[in-house]
């Protein structure tokens, strides 16, 4: 008898299961689609001009070693913005957190190669996630206002975030990769939606570190 009772509930478990996460992320998809409607740009010259840029982090290179066009994309960007001179300063934010991986001066460096003064680039070490980039960027950095660099699914979470922290944050789109390269980052993404809307408006999760207040003062 407990036996047969397994096999039928087996299967309605793994349908509710199944059901709920899709639930989930359709909501969360909705959700954070209606909060950065026209707030993410393309065309550098249709965003709002902003004191400073955040530039959210990824490893510069892949496994096997080539070059990660997701880094390259948002340098290249990051570098166009501050030309245009749609941003005076750049925020660097990302992963720290291992001895030989540092994911803000690897950009730091990128971006000074391509001829943004070192002066007007600031790090973040301490950027482990999403979340903690734009909180930090606020109550660390102490700017209320960004444009935000990343590829355009990433960009919109990010104004999610903070238009829900009441912080102004645009987004300005990075090339995107090609979905035969990026498939596993696009399925993360998925669920990272919906880790930030219960992170944001549930669970008000905080940034793993804050510490000390820093005063951009760009050359």
């Amino acid at each position: 008898m407990w036996k047969h009772k397994q096999k039928v509930l087996v299967p309605v478990i793994v349908a509710l299961i199944t059901v709920s996460t899709l639930a989930a992320i359709v909501t969360a998809e909705v959700v954070i689609s209606a909060f950065s409607k026209g707030l993410v740009y393309d065309d550098i010259d249709a965003i709002p001009a902003a004191e400073t840029a955040l530039v959210l982090g990824c490893s510069q290179y892949l496994e096997n070693g080539q070059p990660n066009p997701f880094f390259s994309y948002r340098i290249e960007k990051a570098h166009a913005l501050f030309v245009a001179g749609k941003v005076q300063s750049v925020i660097v934010s990302g992963d720290n957190n291992a001895v030989g991986y540092d994911e803000p001066t690897d950009m730091q460096e990128a971006l000074i190669a391509l001829g943004v003064p070192k002066d007007n680039i600031f790090c973040d070490y301490a950027g482990f996630s999403t979340l903690d980039s734009v909180v930090r960027a606020k109550e660390i950095f102490g700017q209320n206002e960004l444009v935000v660099v990343s590829q355009a699914f990433h960009n919109r979470r990010a104004v999610f975030i903070g238009r829900s922290k009441g912080m102004t944050l645009y987004g300005t789109n990075a090339r995107d990769v090609a979905l035969k390269h990026g498939l596993k980052t696009r399925i993360r993404e998925k669920l990272a939606k919906v880790k930030t809307v219960l992170d944001v408006w549930i669970l008000g999760r905080e940034p793993k570190f804050m510490g000390e207040k820093i005063t951009l003062e760009p050359a």
